[in-house]
C-alpha cells in the first residue's frame, strides 16, 4: 500500500486577508446601517405581514391569504379606495392620480410613524382631457399585500400602478405609458417637507421627528427612472416622465441608502435595477431643514 500524503497547511492569501479585513471592518463600524437595496421603487423588498382590501364600484374585495382576486375591462365610476394594515391611498380615474397616500402607523418594528400620517397629498400625471377619455380599469390583481392595477384610456395611453402593504421599503411606483412625457407633481401631506440629506447631499422627504423606542425615523424619497425633475420647493416636486418611464415611492433606509441609484430603462425596470446584496446606510439626519 503506498504511503499517505500528508496536506501541507498553506497560509491564507494576502489578497483574501483583505477583504476578509474590509468586511469586518464594514459591520463592526458604528453609526452605519446595512439595507436590503432596492433603489427601484418598486414592490419588492419591504417588510411582511400587509393585507390590502380594494373597493372599486362600491364593492370591497379582500381575498383569503395566499388567493388571488382579478378584475378586467371595468368601467370606474368613483374613486378605487386601496386599504391595507400599514398603507393606505385612493386613485381617482378622473386624473388617474394617487391622492392621500398615507402609513396608517400599525405595530411593527419598521414603523415610521405611531398614528395615521398622509406622506403624499397627492401624485399627479398631467394629462389632457383627450389622453384621459374613456378611462377602464384594464387589469387589476390583488393578492395578500400587493396590489397592481393599469387603467387604459381611449386614446391608447396606459398608466400602471403597484403597492405593497408593508411599512416601509419600495413600495410605490407609478408607470406611463402615453407615447409623450408626462409631467408628474407631488405634493407631499401635512407637516413634511423636502430636504438635504447632511450625511448624503441627496434630498429626502420626511417631518424631522427622531426616532424613538416607538418608531424609526420617518425618511422617504421620490425614486425616477427615465424622469427629470422639473422643480422642487419644500412641499412639491413636479417631473418629467418619458413614456415607459416612471416614478417610484421609497420609504425608510432604503431612501437614505449609499447606493447608485435606478438606471435609464423603460421595460423590466424593476428586475434589473434591484441591488443584489446590501448596502451601507448612513445615521439619521440630525436638524433637517425643508428646501427653500
Amino acid at each position: 500500500m503506498a504511503p499517505t500524503a500528508q496536506r501541507a497547511t498553506r497560509p491564507l492569501p494576502l489578497r483574501l486577508l483583505l477583504v476578509l479585513l474590509l468586511a469586518l471592518t464594514a459591520l463592526l463600524s458604528p453609526g452605519t446601517a446595512r439595507a436590503s437595496g432596492g433603489d427601484d421603487g418598486g414592490t419588492q423588498g419591504a417588510a411582511a405581514g400587509g393585507d390590502f382590501a380594494v373597493t372599486v364600484n362600491g364593492r370591497t374585495t379582500n381575498p383569503g391569504a395566499g388567493s388571488e382576486y382579478r378584475l378586467r375591462d371595468t368601467t370606474p365610476t368613483s374613486p378605487v379606495a386601496v386599504r391595507g394594515r400599514h398603507v393606505t391611498f385612493t386613485i381617482d380615474p378622473a386624473t388617474l392620480g394617487v391622492y392621500d397616500y398615507a402609513l396608517t402607523g400599525a405595530p411593527d418594528p419598521q414603523r415610521m410613524v405611531t398614528a395615521p400620517t398622509v406622506v403624499f397629498s397627492s401624485k399627479v400625471p398631467v394629462l389632457t382631457a383627450a389622453q384621459l377619455r374613456g378611462v377602464r380599469i384594464g387589469e387589476l390583481r390583488l393578492r395578500d399585500d400587493v396590489l397592481v392595477v393599469t387603467f387604459t384610456t381611449a386614446s391608447g395611453g396606459k398608466l400602471k400602478v403597484q403597492a405593497k402593504d408593508a411599512p416601509q421599503g419600495g413600495i410605490f411606483q407609478m408607470e406611463q405609458e402615453f407615447g409623450v412625457a408626462v409631467e408628474y407633481v407631488h405634493t407631499l401631506g401635512p407637516g413634511l417637507f423636502y430636504f438635504v440629506n447632511e450625511f448624503t447631499g441627496k434630498v429626502n422627504l420626511g417631518n424631522g421627528v427622531a426616532g424613538d423606542a416607538t418608531h424609526q425615523m420617518l425618511l422617504g424619497k421620490d425614486s425616477p427612472q427615465v424622469a427629470t425633475r422639473l422643480s422642487l420647493s419644500a412641499t412639491t416636486s413636479r417631473w418629467s416622465v418619458a413614456s415607459g418611464g416612471r416614478m417610484g415611492g421609497v420609504l425608510g433606509e432604503d431612501a437614505v441608502e449609499l447606493s447608485a441609484g435606478a438606471t435609464n430603462c423603460t421595460s423590466d425596470c424593476q428586475a434589473r435595477n434591484r441591488i443584489q446584496g446590501s448596502v451601507p446606510v448612513p445615521p439619521d439626519p440630525t436638524s433637517p431643514t425643508p428646501i427653500g
